[in-house]
């Protein structure tokens, strides 16, 4: 159960890593259309384009590093009321839950990724880029998600029984932040 544990935490942090990496991508293609623009009078004409297939394509890679990190925004009213055991359960429920509605997430994406391979769709813009290579990595980034969620699942029974060495586990601190 670890070693699957590690695994899905590494898979996420590449993720994290790709994410960065597009982030870093579309700055430079902003950057470089703001000097075309302002010194060339000239257009890249795909920078609209494609920094919105690479906000989209960090945002669902970042998912999953996102949730190992303890970054999503989350209601903190009753595990801050909960102890112990019940607050690990209370986790367990809702990243069972997580886990339910991120499966549904990625089979939705997956059909409309497969949907733009099989259509051969194309963008309407000038680039005609091919949908289905940055449609890609939603049903990857929802994958990853899904699977990182059951590796909290994971770590709360690993908790439950008090085996945790080797593991990371983050807490969420009190004070504001993380």
């Amino acid at each position: 159960m670890k070693k699957l544990i590690h695994l899905i935490d590494n898979l996420s942090g590449i993720g994290g890593w790709l994410a960065g990496i597009f982030m870093a991508v579309g700055l430079v293609i902003s950057v470089a259309e703001i000097v075309y623009r302002s010194f060339l009078d000239k257009t890249l004409y795909i920078a609209d384009e494609y920094t919105g297939y690479l906000m989209a394509m960090l945002t669902f890679m970042g998912l999953a590093y996102t949730l190992r990190e303890r970054g999503h925004i989350r209601m903190m009213f009753l595990p801050h009321i909960l102890k112990g055991r019940a607050h690990v359960m209370f986790n367990m429920v809702c990243y069972l839950v997580g886990f339910l509605f991120c499966a549904a997430l990625t089979l939705y994406t997956w059909e409309f990724f497969w949907d733009s391979v099989v259509s051969e769709s194309q963008s309407m813009q000038v680039s005609e880029t091919y949908l289905a290579i940055p449609q890609f990595f939603l049903p990857v980034g929802s994958l990853l998600l899904t699977l990182q969620f059951a590796a909290e699942f994971l770590k709360g029974l690993a908790q439950l029984r008090g085996d945790t060495q080797g593991l990371r586990i983050l807490e969420e601190a009190d004070d504001l932040g993380r």
